[in-house]
């Protein structure tokens, strides 16, 4: 396969963490095609994290070759780091500066005017319904709005490739269906958005391919459709199970 025509190129791809036995990404190759909503699955501990972070040029790797965009993570973040957004599991805010503070500070990273910047952060705080909490202090919002934030604040430069880990983890059910619809929104105007979960019955709704992984290696992949009509079962869970079963 040729990695020009991919968003995201992973080839034969190894990651250990210091002290660790055995690796958290064993052998792994992936490829990712403009447009898709593209789903990582598995439990915790599976590599998903791992995964993000080195796509994201957050972290080193032994071996293998990683592209986004037909850029070496290793060698051209410089020309990477503008295509993508980057939402990680942990909040990434200021608690003690307000909503529109926090993006305003974030957005100040990107080279557009000050204007162009308070008309983007609008314009996402009406999309998302925080207009009115826009002047309230991050650190006494709920979780789930917090998240809203922090998706908003990977949004300003309207990245083409969007990495969500684990968006929806711990959120209340309103939150939940805001970053859902937002999300589906995003993606049905042309962004790929690369996601990470362990909530297979949500990722079955959102997305258009995913990858089933775990012990840092991908076990299936492919449409969530056919891939459960293929197998028989009744969902992607039933589908990780089985495959679980058999590989043990």
């Amino acid at each position: 396969m040729d990695f020009l025509k991919n968003v995201i190129h992973i080839q034969d791809l190894y990651k250990t963490y210091r002290k660790a036995s055995h690796p958290s990404v064993d052998g792994l190759t992936l490829h990712v095609e403009q447009g898709m909503f593209f789903g990582l699955l598995g439990p915790n501990g599976a590599g998903k994290t791992t995964i993000i972070s080195v796509l994201c040029g957050l972290l080193p790797f032994e071996s293998g070759q990683v592209m986004i965009h037909g850029f070496d993570v290793q060698h051209k973040m410089q020309n990477i780091k503008p295509l993508i957004g980057i939402v990680p599991q942990d909040i990434a805010l200021y608690p003690e500066l307000t909503v529109k503070e926090n993006l305003l500070f974030f957005g100040g990273m990107y080279e557009f005017s000050p204007s162009e910047l308070h008309q983007r952060i609008d314009t996402y705080l009406n999309d998302f319904g925080l207009r009115q909490r826009a002047h309230k202090k991050v650190g006494v919002l709920s979780g789930g709005l917090k998240r809203q934030v922090n998706l908003i604040a990977a949004l300003l430069h309207r990245p083409k490739l969007l990495f969500l880990d684990e968006p929806t983890v711990g959120v209340d059910v309103h939150s939940k269906q805001i970053i859902i619809e937002n999300l589906q929104s995003l993606h049905r105007n042309g962004m790929t958005i690369v996601y990470t979960s362990h909530d297979m019955n949500e990722a079955e709704q959102l997305c258009t391919h995913v990858a089933l992984i775990n012990h840092g290696k991908v076990v299936s992949s492919g449409i969530p459709k056919t891939l459960i009509e293929e197998a028989s079962v009744s969902s992607l869970e039933a589908l990780f199970m089985k495959l679980n079963v058999l590989l043990c």
